[in-house]
């Protein structure tokens, strides 16, 4: 038999099948009802009764709804098949919600939007193939998009609360426990059954779990850093530096550093405190560092492996030094070490140890003589406001913008005021020029002494010049011959 002669099965009438290819989605959220085989049973029957030829199925197990990054069957589908090929025309999915349950509904509208654009027609076989003149169909989607993504919200916010509900309990809600800790699994009494391994999870809703000492060598490091810190007055760094001079790895399995020592210092987990919500990250949103007014603490829930002493010891030194930086605080001290000596030098912070060193204060302020210079901030307030009021008695046009000058719509001028720092028999005028591309002049203010505050003149640094470091001006400076002008004549020569 020739095959021009063979009979197509179904007769000369029987009508081609349309081609399609099938997706499916199922979260650790949600129902039984929703499971892969289940969506597989129905997309098949509604294919079969309806004259569709499934060609190939995607199958995301376990995959969340929220977004399509971590849904690698989604991806496939969309990128080497929908976008590629031609060999089919539908795409089927169970319902809305199987396509995902984006919080952005219109990134839903989005990827079904590029499928019509390959000549790919999406039919949600719960609702089935939409009439042509039917135009109540894409209202109906877009409200079964909104109902997808509020489910999500909702079903966060309960998951949440009841987490938050079981932290208030005094038992743990979730997640890796702290370095030097385990969990422990209590049945419905809450009587102890047994620690639980990494990756192991409790198996009946009643059941709950607490925190016990982990692993004996870990909660030997614990206790190590705090009597260090505590005990020997050690560094952060230099705690870190033993450590690893030992051979102790971190919590992460790489080298101590001094913000992971300072983050077994600050955890209250160490005392038996149980904490909740810390960091939140909900619906695929990055991760975000909650307020300490915003956790939730369950004081004495298991026996800490710190002593409660050492611990608040621990928290004192460290708002201590907290303070000691605090930029207010350094400034106090700065003042009150210039009024007793007189003079300003760094040797005289290298005497006293309760004070940053002037490292410290050029990385808080930009320098040392910059520091200086904010302990003035009123009188140099005062003195902008003064040369302000000056440059446009020489100039028409001055426009305020931001904490520039504009100068006759030319020329962009910041004015910063330089107070005498006085440095053994000498003093001189600290002024740094400003690095802004948008700046063409920094107009350098020397002043008297800070109780009288007057202007002795003035010192232009072009832009060419930024960049540079702090330029020191004194009586008997090359530069301030150079810069140096006794009023605000120059500007208009300047325009």
């Amino acid at each position: 038999m020739n095959w021009w002669e063979i009979e197509p099965a179904g007769g000369h009438d029987a009508v081609p099948r349309v081609r399609a290819v099938a997706y499916y989605r199922h979260s650790a959220q949600d129902r039984q009802e929703n499971s892969i085989p289940i969506q597989r049973d129905q997309v098949r029957e509604w294919a079969d009764k309806n004259g569709v030829e499934i060609i190939h199925e995607f199958a995301d197990a376990g995959k969340s709804g929220l977004n399509a990054e971590g849904r690698p069957a989604f991806t496939e589908m969309m990128d080497q098949w929908v976008k590629q090929r031609n060999d089919f025309d539908y795409v089927l999915c169970l319902d809305v919600s199987r396509w995902g349950r984006f919080q952005d509904i219109d990134l839903s509208a989005q990827y079904s939007a590029e499928c019509r654009k390959s000549k790919k027609q999406i039919i949600y076989t719960s609702i089935g193939k939409p009439r042509e003149d039917d135009p109540l169909y894409p209202v109906y989607v877009q409200f079964e998009r909104f109902r997808a993504a509020q489910y999500s919200r909702e079903l966060s916010d309960k998951v949440w609360r009841g987490c938050a509900k079981i932290a208030e309990q005094g038992y743990w809600a979730g997640g890796s426990p702290p370095y030097g800790t385990r969990r422990l699994l209590l049945d419905e009494k809450r009587e102890p059954l047994h620690k639980l391994e990494v990756g192991q999870r409790k198996g009946i809703q009643n059941q709950r779990v607490t925190l016990v000492e982990g692993d004996p060598a870990e909660v030997v490091v614990i206790q190590r850093i705090f009597h260090e810190f505590v005990e020997l007055g050690h560094s952060e760094y230099r705690i870190a530096e033993g450590l690893n001079a030992d051979g102790i790895l971190s919590p992460g399995g790489r080298q101590w550093r001094a913000g992971s020592v300072l983050a077994r210092l600050r955890n209250e987990t160490y005392i038996g405190t149980l904490l909740y919500n810390r960091t939140s990250q909900k619906l695929k949103t990055p991760r975000r560092r909650n307020p300490p007014e915003e956790w939730v603490r369950s004081p004495e829930a298991f026996e800490g492996i710190v002593s409660l002493e050492a611990f608040m010891r621990a928290q004192e030194l460290l708002e201590q030094r907290r303070q000691k930086y605090d930029p207010g605080f350094m400034l106090e001290q700065l003042n009150a070490l210039y009024q007793q000596h007189g003079v300003f030098r760094s040797s005289l912070l290298r005497c006293q140890e309760q004070l940053p060193s002037a490292g410290t204060y050029a990385r808080h302020f930009g320098s040392l003589d910059l520091a200086f210079q904010k302990m003035y901030s009123e009188q140099r307030d005062r003195t902008r406001q003064v040369v302000h009021e000056r440059i446009c008695q020489h100039i028409p046009e001055v426009l305020p913008y931001s904490d520039f000058l504009v100068l006759d719509q030319k020329l962009a001028l910041t004015i910063e005021p330089a107070l005498p720092i006085p440095h053994g028999y000498a003093a001189y005028w600290p002024v740094r020029p400003d690095a802004r591309q948008v700046i063409d002049i920094t107009l350098g203010v020397l002043l008297s002494d800070p109780d009288e505050a007057e202007i002795l003149g003035y010192v232009a640094l072009p832009r060419w010049l930024a960049g540079s470091s702090t330029f020191r001006f004194g009586s008997t400076s090359t530069r301030t011959e150079l810069f140096g002008r006794a009023d605000l004549a120059f500007l208009q020569h300047l325009l």
